[in-house]
């Protein structure tokens, strides 16, 4: 090789070294570092969490029931779920045959929550199973101080010797001799019948039957037609209790009282919020009441209003009609 030919072959090398080849660095950039994964930012998780964070923190209380509470509970969690506003946690209670030291460790953060649904009934009469002393206090402060409690079907049977709850409830599956009853009368008005007077409470078959909108106004039912067909559904009768503070929304006619029965109420208890229905009825049924778009849209309006004293979440155009039920999967 000549001693010029080197020469620029050196040159040559020398002048690529020094940026003649940056052109073909940007096109083959060198691998990044993995960096130490705890001190990486991940937008996307951030946003999840506070996407999270925004949700509705709905706790259910479940453990026993005069009715099957495991598939109601998990029936529940698949209406609210899939609307996006709820993030939802289940607590279930000792067995009724649970020892006192199993009971002492269940204890709720009931605070930790904006709504409690409550699926839990120990018993209608005085030997009906309580939650502990300490919880039940805490459940009582939690809602004078502006809790949001959602009492679901036979949750009104429990708890007889509760007074705070009785309170939280208005009326219940409960004798005559207990309290007052709430009908609509002919007049489309609230009509109170008197304590120790009239039918106790009581229900009979399963059936279709067409709800009424009674209190037109709220955030609950604004938007929801008159009447609407619910299906395959128990409507009770002659509940009793204190019935203050009570705010109907709902009523249905009784083929077995022959008079016009309250659905679902809200009372004010302190500065929280108890609505209360005795929709949902499941035994071991296919559960055809758990599929009508009225109920579940209903549910969900409850909730986030019983939350939140504000309702977000449409009533949508495909809604049953007052002569046919509406149902979906």
């Amino acid at each position: 090789m000549s001693f010029k030919y080197l020469l620029v072959l050196i040159l040559t090398t020398f002048l690529y070294s020094c940026g003649a080849g940056n052109e073909q660095n940007k096109k083959n950039p060198a691998p990044a570092t993995i960096q130490d994964p705890s001190k990486i930012a991940v937008p996307t998780s951030a946003a999840s969490q506070s996407k999270v964070d925004d949700l509705i923190k709905v706790l259910i209380i479940d453990g026993m029931n005069n009715h099957n509470w495991k598939d109601t509970t998990s029936r529940i969690k698949a209406i609210l779920e899939p609307s996006g506003l709820f993030d939802v946690t289940v607590s279930t209670t000792p067995p009724r045959e649970a020892t006192a030291e199993a009971w002492s460790k269940w204890h709720p953060s009931f605070s930790s929550y904006d709504v409690i649904l409550n699926n839990f009934n120990g018993g209608h009469s005085s030997n009906g199973k309580r939650w502990p002393e300490a919880v039940e206090k805490s459940f009582e402060k939690y809602v004078k101080e502006g809790g949001g409690v959602v009492n679901f079907h036979a949750a009104n049977n429990a708890f007889l010797n509760w007074d705070a709850y009785n309170e939280m409830i208005g009326l219940g599956w409960r004798s005559p001799n207990f309290g007052q009853g709430v009908i609509i009368d002919e007049t489309g008005r609230l009509a109170y019948i008197p304590k120790g007077e009239g039918l106790g409470a009581g229900h009979k078959e399963n059936h279709d039957f067409v709800m009424t909108v009674f209190e037109q106004d709220h955030p609950i039912t604004d938007g929801f037609p008159e009447k609407w067909m619910h299906a395959m559904e128990q409507l009770s009768h002659g509940q009793r209790g204190p019935a203050k503070n009570m705010t109907v929304l709902h009523y249905a006619w009784s083929k077995d009282s022959k008079r016009n029965e309250p659905i679902d109420w809200i009372v004010n208890y302190g500065d929280g919020r108890v609505y209360t229905t005795m929709l949902g009825h499941l035994m071991q049924e296919e559960g055809l009441n758990f599929h009508s778009v009225g109920f579940r849209v209903l549910l969900i309006r409850a909730l986030q209003w019983t939350a939140t004293e504000q309702v977000t979440y449409p009533v949508p155009e495909a809604f049953p009609a007052s002569d046919a039920v509406l149902l979906e999967d």
